[in-house]
């Protein structure tokens, strides 16, 4: 009796798991192995990272402080494109591209951080 009950839970758990991490049709990826673009740029002893993001039209990025000392990001575009204010620590600032095109950026408080964000 045991052994029959075990056999079939190892089969409902066997079907759900091919629902779940199984391919779909023609091959294709589900959801448990498809990939996201990140939109998060984590400020982190003195340095932005990823360096380089690239993202889609339309994509909001954000940008968190995760270090002990205050930063912002500006753009270096004149007129500026977006310029946050001053993030303490764990403070975000979000900013949506709407417009293709390579985004220069920098910390205005410490110029040797620099970042760029390439919208595709």
């Amino acid at each position: 009796m045991r052994r029959s009950v075990f056999i079939a839970g190892l089969a409902a758990a066997l079907v759900l798991g091919i629902g779940v991490f199984g391919t779909g049709r023609n091959g294709s990826v589900t959801r448990a192995q498809q990939t996201t673009t990140p939109t998060e740029v984590k400020i982190d002893n003195f340095s932005f990272g990823p360096v380089t993001l690239t993202v889609p039209v339309g994509t909001t990025v954000t940008w968190t402080n995760h270090d002990d000392i205050p930063h912002n990001t500006v753009s270096t575009d004149d007129p500026k494109i977006f310029k946050s204010k001053v993030l303490d620590t764990d403070e975000k600032f979000s900013f949506t591209f709407s417009k293709p095109g390579t985004y220069s950026y920098f910390c205005s408080i410490h110029p040797k951080m620099t970042g760029k964000i390439i919208v595709q």
